[in-house]
């Protein structure tokens, strides 16, 4: 592995000095306002920053060496730390999860405070650097982002007095954080506008777009709110997912025709899906499709105790919670319990293998370079994630057994589901032949089965056409699966075995279009499957 180290550059020679070694991993280095204090946070294999590190203080002496470094947080391996800052008034400040949840932290007078205890998020997984989650307004003034129930807010944290006061936004999603005495500056979202540059005056109060990250203006009438909802799962717990509705409004559903689910599981795994306007989403529910982001056990958002529900259970509670979540909307009588799909890319790829292998509620799914085999995954990967299977799954290679057992590639005599794959031919974090032997193993069974490679891609797709082709070939082979025609001509992608589909029992999904006379459909539609006719360029 290659050897972390904390150094000063001098910029006159180029010299680097070493400060600190001797840790796993070391973030960011921050320097007092006087010059007289360096402060930083660390953490040790097996952790992620976000399970356990440490914050420390040094002095700088007269040559730039490091004197009298001690650790002020994160000792006893229990506290995660991140985004230590210097604020206006001297001290340091921080965010910590000692009470089971982000909250922010400052160390004044040899001592940590709290600066306002809640049940919510002041922080989220140190996954890259440079994180802003907060910045100063003054010496009195923190403004801040939080999360609770999955929904961010911004606010304004009076530290004399303790209050939290939340700006009046339309936004849902905050990032970047930056200010001065009068303006603020963060990257904004919601769930029916892109991520933007947004400044706010503090005296004003008066919101200005800066810079939209997207010029494409979409009619609301096209979107699909998301909502959140909490279903119970497996050993008596609670989990989340935000729940899209088809939406569309040149199409209405028959009557009594419940949409199929495409249920999503985010990757990471530890990560937190977001209600942030997101198109490839829209463009299920776009197609009479609902739509299911589930944070289960394990993403952030919801404290240190829902993080650690994942722990040694990675392939069992993420699996069971998707699987929950569908049931629950089924049981809603929100959609059709014979058109259930799941997607995952990555670690969520590696979900949605595992729920498809290891479960029987969903009926097809798509891996977008999704992990089939742990064990690999153990075996090969870069220094900051080479120890995350460790607390996920259990230490390596002492767990093998583990390993074997929630890897859908060791039982594919269990797999009976319809699945496509897409993959990366340069991808070294997951290697095409993960996909492969399970497309070869599918292709053997009878099940049916499609492969999609793209030739110059790797981990994560970045060509706008391969990201195009691969959502538009995942909805073509739901059309199949599923037994409906979609209202827009779509390339075809190959699948083996498509004669060994079994039609819906219900008949085929349709939409027919919707008139303002006509809000409900005719017994006999004129238009089936869509407007083909003179408005069949609009849409969403």
């Amino acid at each position: 592995e290659p050897d972390n180290l904390l150094v000063s550059l001098d910029l006159k020679t180029g010299r680097v000095i070493t400060l600190a070694q001797g840790s796993d991993f070391y973030a960011a280095p921050r320097l007092s306002p006087d010059g007289q204090y360096l402060a930083w946070f660390s953490w040790e294999h097996p952790h992620m920053p976000w399970d356990s590190s440490q914050l420390w203080l040094a002095e700088i002496s007269d040559n730039g060496d490091l004197v009298n470094s001690r650790c002020l947080a994160g000792q006893d391996l229990l506290e995660s730390i991140h985004e230590p800052k210097w604020g206006p008034d001297g001290n340091l400040y921080f965010a910590s999860d000692r009470s089971g949840w982000w909250n922010l932290y400052r160390y004044h007078r040899g001592e940590v405070q709290a600066l306002y205890p809640m049940a919510a998020e002041f922080a989220y997984p140190h996954w890259v650097f440079g994180l802003s989650t907060y910045t100063f307004v003054d010496a009195d003034t923190i403004l801040c982002t939080y999360s609770q129930d999955g929904y961010w807010h911004l606010a304004l944290l009076d530290q004399r007095h303790r209050l939290l006061t939340a700006l009046q936004t339309t936004d849902s999603n905050f990032a970047s954080l930056d200010c001065n005495s009068q303006t603020l500056v963060c990257i904004a979202s919601s769930p029916t506008t892109p991520a933007r540059v947004m400044a706010y005056d503090l005296l004003s109060q008066v919101w200005q777009v800066l810079r939209h990250s997207s010029d494409m203006v979409l009619a609301p009438a096209y979107l699909s709110i998301p909502q959140t909802i909490r279903f119970a799962t497996g050993d008596n717990q609670i989990a989340y997912a935000w729940y899209y509705p088809p939406q569309n409004q040149d199409y209405q559903a028959p009557a009594g025709e419940r949409p199929p689910l495409l249920v999503k599981s985010h990757g990471g795994p530890t990560a937190q899906a977001s209600n942030a306007l997101n198109l490839r989403v829209q463009y299920w529910t776009s197609r009479g499709f609902a739509y299911l982001d589930v944070n289960y056990g394990g993403s952030t958002g919801y404290g240190r105790a829902y993080r650690q529900r994942l722990e040694g259970q990675w392939g069992r509670v993420d699996v069971e919670d998707c699987v929950s979540a569908a049931q629950y909307l089924v049981a809603q009588g929100w959609v059709d319990g014979q058109k259930l799909a799941i997607s995952g890319s990555s670690a969520g790829g590696y979900t949605t293998l595992a729920a498809l292998t290891f479960h029987n509620t969903f009926k097809a799914g798509a891996s977008y370079y999704g992990v089939s085999d742990l064990e690999a995954l153990a075996q090969d990967t870069h220094k900051f994630e080479s120890r995350y299977l460790d607390r996920l799954v259990g230490p390596y290679p002492q767990a093998i057994d583990r390993y074997r057992q929630r890897s859908p590639i060791y039982a594919l005599d269990r797999l009976h589901c319809p699945v496509i794959f897409f993959q990366g031919l340069e991808d070294q974090i997951v290697p095409p032949n993960q996909a492969e032997a399970m497309v070869a193993a599918l292709r053997e069974k009878g099940i049916p089965v499609a492969y999609v490679p793209f030739a110059e891609e790797q981990h994560g797709f970045r060509s706008a056409a391969n990201i195009k082709r691969a959502l538009e070939g995942e909805f073509y082979f739901y059309s199949r699966i599923f037994g409906f025609t979609p209202a827009e001509t779509l390339a075809p992608v190959e699948i083996v075995n498509l004669e060994q589909a079994v039609e819906p029992t219900d008949g085929p999904f349709s939409y027919t279009r919707s008139r303002p006379d006509a809000l409900r459909p005719r017994p006999e539609p004129e238009y089936v499957n869509g407007d083909r006719g003179e408005n069949a360029d609009k849409g969403a």
